[in-house]
Formats: C-alpha cells, sequence, structure tokens
C-alpha cells in the first residue's frame, strides 16, 4: 500500500469516508447463501485541483464457503467454474483479510474514518461483502455498512443510462464484452466511470470547499 498516493483532501470530499470501487461476481443473488467467488476494490484518490483517479486494485478469487450454494444459471452468466484450480482461489477468510487489510491502510492514509462503497447496483456487492464478514465473525471491516455511493443513479443522471456497458460507451469509454462480467475489469471500469462522473461536475466549476479547508487548515 503506497501511502504517498492519498491526498487527505478526500476526507473532507465525502465527509470522512473513502470511496472504494467493489464488484463481486457469485454463484447466485442471495448473498447468505449463495458463494462468493471473485471480488475486486479499486481505492480513489483526489489530486491537488480536486480530482479523482483510481489509486491502487486489490483482487482476489475466492472458493465456495462450506455448504454454499452455486446456482449453475448464475455461474454460466459469469463463466466462473468454482472448481477451477487455474483460478488460484483462496479460502474465504483469507480473501477477506488479504483485501480489507491494504484499505484500512488506505483509508488512514487518507485521514479518512471508514471506507464507503462505491457500485453498479452498489447494494448487491455491499449485501456479499457484509454477508461474507457476518459469517467469518470479521470484526475490522473498513465499510459503511449500509451506505454506498451508487453509479447507476450517477450513470442516469450523467447519461441517460443504468446498464454499466451502456453507461461506458455513452461516456466514451472503451468497453470489452470478453471480459465483462469479470470482478476486477468491472470494477476498473466502474471506477473509471465514477472519477469520470464527478470530475466532470468538478470541471463545471462546482465549489470544492474541501480543497480551500485543506489550505487552509480547517
Amino acid at each position: 500500500m503506497n501511502d504517498s498516493l492519498y491526498n487527505p483532501a478526500i476526507s473532507q470530499r465525502f465527509r470522512g469516508y473513502l470511496p472504494v470501487v467493489v464488484d463481486v461476481e457469485t454463484a447466485g443473488f442471495e448473498a447468505k447463501t449463495d458463494a462468493l467467488l471473485e471480488v475486486a476494490a479499486v481505492t480513489l484518490r483526489l489530486d491537488d485541483k480536486g480530482y479523482l483517479h483510481p489509486a491502487e486494485t486489490f483482487h482476489q478469487h475466492i472458493l465456495p464457503f462450506e455448504g454454499a450454494n452455486l446456482d449453475e444459471a448464475a455461474l454460466s452468466f459469469n463463466g466462473i467454474d468454482p472448481t477451477n484450480p487455474l483460478r488460484g482461489a483462496v479460502e474465504e477468510k483469507q480473501a477477506i483479510v488479504d483485501l480489507f487489510t491494504p484499505i484500512r491502510s488506505a483509508v488512514k492514509a487518507s485521514g479518512c474514518k471508514r471506507a464507503i462503497l462505491v457500485g453498479h447496483n452498489a447494494f448487491f456487492d455491499l449485501a456479499f461483502i457484509n454477508a461474507a464478514v457476518e459469517r467469518l465473525s470479521y470484526k475490522r471491516n473498513p465499510f459503511h455498512p449500509f451506505s454506498t455511493l451508487d453509479t447507476v443513479t450517477l450513470s442516469a443522471m450523467a447519461y441517460g443510462q443504468t446498464v454499466l456497458a451502456k453507461t461506458a460507451m455513452a461516456a466514451g469509454m472503451d468497453w470489452d464484452g470478453n471480459q465483462a462480467h469479470g470482478a476486477l475489469y468491472d470494477t476498473e471500469k466502474t471506477a473509471e466511470l465514477f472519477c469520470r462522473i464527478m470530475n466532470q461536475w468538478t470541471e463545471l466549476g462546482a465549489p470544492t470547499p474541501w480543497l480551500e479547508n485543506t489550505e487552509t487548515g480547517a
């Protein structure tokens, strides 16, 4: 984790929360019973002019927890074979620890008190993260337990679209349908989209009191 990437002004920008973009791939829609199979996260940083950028990326393939449901339709959709050893999947506890540890460090380096999950249909991703935390009785979850920043709403406002692929194309971003529905690719594209929308707001001349507060030491 690179502490020098993070500008403490971001803690003012998002009321003490560090935005972390997350996408999960799963074996179904039920967070408590269906397996969490892949997760990726991208932390965000704020530059001195108030523009957001992706900072660091973290990615884990995960073995199904004991007794997890594996829905064939979901697996067909995302193309994941949970039994394939080439996935390099790890136990759920290791994956969560390896994901959360650098995120907590980024939160601290940013002067924030907690992370806030950014996602496309963010409630879905947060539900699976929270379910894993509950299964593991994990006490050091960096994410706010229910608040999110959802790019579906932002996409509808900025581009009149709600589907990630259509929004990305409307925004002039590159989009590879062959890589879509992989947690890493979708997270990176969602991070790019979120930064693009937020930066457009800055370019319109919106007030930036979080930068002014940092400069004055407030």
